[in-house]
């Protein structure tokens, strides 16, 4: 009995942690996985469609709010919506003013759209682990997690949407020249050690979108997998734990949120710099 328990507890957490992937398999051809196995093996072009559609969801939610809140915008006295989309606006204008040194009026939009989407989608954790995965199961489809930021697909993808700015922006305000003049000769400002400097300036070019996208794939993921642990304990331990784990994990998706925006200005910001 007690390995039947255990089996059947290691299915459970497998299966709340499995994306529901779409892709080519080598004998079932165009298909949704059935098991992690198949999502493997249908190799690197396969697609997480509930990542995508809960991630575009949330993107569509964003605009929705902040157009509704436009449309509504009144100067006497506002109402909720608006309170709450000014002292965001408010919130990002000041965090980008501190932290953001160069002059370009596209980064406190970006900003404000990174830290809403990725707050929005961090959100989404507080909903109860087996409703969507039970309610998507009745309709048929036997994965689902409604959590983009725990697929390390997703972190990543919006990491290298920051990094991909931070190469447009070096170039753009220093030149091609002055950015691979930079790369060559920091920290050391001597030619014989520009194999030296390249070396250690493009890892840590690298390292900075692959750092940004995994510190938010840990956290989320790390959150997620407690939540699933928690729904396995007896029904008065759930009431116990779960309540005051998603009230601290408010606090934890709000400030990845904050970590990820933050940083993200911060290289943009390195980026205009001229040295």
């Amino acid at each position: 009995m007690a390995a039947d328990n255990e089996i059947s507890a290691i299915y459970y957490i497998q299966h709340h942690l499995q994306n529901l992937t779409f892709g080519y398999h080598p004998q079932n051809g165009w298909s949704l996985a059935s098991s992690s196995t198949e999502a493997v093996e249908m190799g690197f072009w396969a697609i997480h469609l509930d990542t995508m559609g809960w991630s575009i969801g949330m993107g569509v939610l964003f605009l929705w709010l902040f157009r509704k809140a436009g449309k509504m915008a009144t100067t006497g006295v506002p109402g909720g919506l608006q309170n709450g989309v000014e002292m965001v606006i408010e919130f990002i204008e000041n965090l980008t003013r501190s932290t953001f040194h160069g002059k370009n009026p596209h980064i406190a939009p970006l900003a404000l759209t990174l830290f809403m989407w990725i707050l929005l989608m961090n959100s989404l954790k507080v909903i109860p682990v087996d409703y969507f995965p039970q309610l998507f199961g009745k309709l048929g489809f036997e994965y689902m997690k409604i959590v983009p930021t725990t697929d390390v697909n997703a972190t990543l993808g919006m990491a290298f949407g920051v990094f991909c700015l931070i190469v447009y922006y070096s170039c753009k305000v220093k030149g091609v020249g002055g950015f691979a003049k930079e790369l060559s000769l920091t920290p050391f400002n001597h030619w014989s050690l520009i194999p030296f400097n390249l070396v250690l300036e493009i890892v840590g070019l690298i390292v900075k979108p692959i750092s940004l996208g995994l510190r938010l794939f840990g956290n989320m993921f790390a959150g997620e997998v407690i939540f699933i642990l928690i729904a396995l304990l007896p029904f008065w331990a759930i009431w116990l734990l779960d309540v005051p784990w998603a009230i601290f994990h408010i606090l934890v998706v709000t400030l990845q949120a904050f970590i990820f925006t933050t940083l993200s200005i911060v290289y943009l910001s390195a980026a205009h710099e001229h040295h």
